[in-house]
């Protein structure tokens, strides 16, 4: 499985995250809001946990539901240069290396494992992923778990998805999907419909037209178009969570 280089390209969003550092279990995490019943496992894209966009992220989603967001280290502290990605010297970034150490079978289990940790500490929780962190979000969705790590999940444009995770998801899914996304192609949309209502989980999908992979949180909030579906799906995914995270509500 791969990536392209719309993965990987974006722009920095203005503001200074407002949250804290610390640990969930063994893994760096920066934590955003204080609610001790209702928390969102935040997966980070391909550009990290300290990319200031993530963090912006969880910051508004911890204010608007009122509770904990945490952004997980999920590639040991490895991140790809903000600087080659915002100067778009794409061609200087080893992609297939960087996956290799940071591939699914590679990170799965802390993933896991932080979501085990949440489950310890708060009575509620959601997961977040983006790009990289949709295919996560489904494997943390997965029937397999039992009992379940999360209690609900919303993916933005994800990246390395198979039709297996959507086979197994067990829990509320929301998609948020950009029209022009390679990584999410037509045929997986498709099979994300037809399996989900077969299934009878409750379902969200919403479609952000004329816009493109990542714009939902590496988008230019300068250019009115990504701006409008930057705010759209940071809303969408804030009503998503108030439905199933009860506390947050």
């Amino acid at each position: 499985m791969s990536v392209s280089e719309c993965c990987v390209k974006g722009f920095k969003w203005d503001g200074e995250p407002a949250g804290r550092v610390g640990k969930l279990g063994n893994n760096d995490v920066y934590i955003a809001g204080d609610n001790p019943e209702a928390a969102v496992l935040y997966v980070h894209d391909l550009l990290g946990w300290s990319f200031p966009n993530a963090r912006l992220f969880a910051d508004h989603l911890a204010e608007e539901l009122k509770t904990t967001v945490y952004v997980p280290d999920f590639f040991g502290g490895e991140v790809v240069s903000f600087e080659l990605v915002l100067t778009g010297q794409f061609d200087k970034i080893d992609l297939p290396g960087f996956l290799g150490r940071n591939g699914r079978e590679m990170r799965e289990p802390e993933i896991f494992d932080c979501a085990r940790e949440l489950r310890k500490k708060h009575e509620k929780v959601g997961a977040i992923g983006f790009c990289y962190g949709g295919w996560a979000s489904f494997r943390l969705g997965a029937r397999e778990h039992n009992p379940p790590l999360v209690d609900c999940i919303s993916v933005g444009h994800p990246s390395l998805l198979t039709k297996k995770d959507i086979d197994e998801v067990a829990v509320p899914v929301q998609v948020l999907s950009p029209e022009h996304d390679p990584m999410y192609s037509p045929e997986m949309r498709l099979h994300t419909f037809e399996t989900l209502m077969k299934l009878s989980l409750p379902f969200d999908y919403q479609h952000f037209p004329k816009v493109e992979h990542g714009c939902l949180v590496r988008g230019d909030d300068k250019q009115p178009g990504e701006r409008e579906a930057m705010v759209r799906g940071k809303n969408a995914a804030v009503a998503w969570f108030k439905q199933f995270l009860s506390s947050a509500a």
